[in-house]
């Protein structure tokens, strides 16, 4: 019986340690590039495309494909390839496009974009991301 209580005791021993040592949470590159400004990291995390090299359709077609969605009435077509269009104007560094692209999504849709906050400072933290880890 004595063994028993030994075992229990070392084993909490262990659990504890194993509960105590948490690991630590790896920031990733935008997140390191945006630093304190958790409002920007915001607003370019659901829209940015991490490699946008790897899209094969052009930013004006994208935007027309949105366009003629849109008058078809086809909601989510139309959101998919406005955003396509935008993530590319980001990209680009295109601030005028990345507004209305998003504009043009959040008005099919009716969901808020928080990039069309502060899109100037975004697309710049953006291309500041896309020289440095796209180079």
């Amino acid at each position: 019986m004595l063994p028993s209580i030994f075992r229990r005791i070392f084993r909490r021993k262990k659990e504890e340690k194993k509960a105590s040592v948490e690991p630590a949470k790896k920031m990733t590159e935008l997140e390191e590039l945006c630093g304190d400004d958790k409002e920007t990291y915001e607003a370019l995390f659901p829209v940015m495309f991490l490699d946008p090299r790897k899209i094969e359709t052009p930013m004006k077609q994208a935007a027309d494909n949105a366009k003629k969605r849109e008058k078809e009435n086809d909601v989510a077509g139309s959101r998919m390839w406005y955003e396509v269009a935008g993530g590319l104007a980001i990209y680009e560094g295109n601030v005028q496009k990345v507004i209305e692209y998003y504009g043009g999504a959040e008005r099919v849709t009716g969901q808020k974009y928080s990039i069309l906050k502060n899109p100037e400072k975004a697309v710049a933290k953006a291309q500041e991301y896309y020289k440095k880890y796209l180079a």
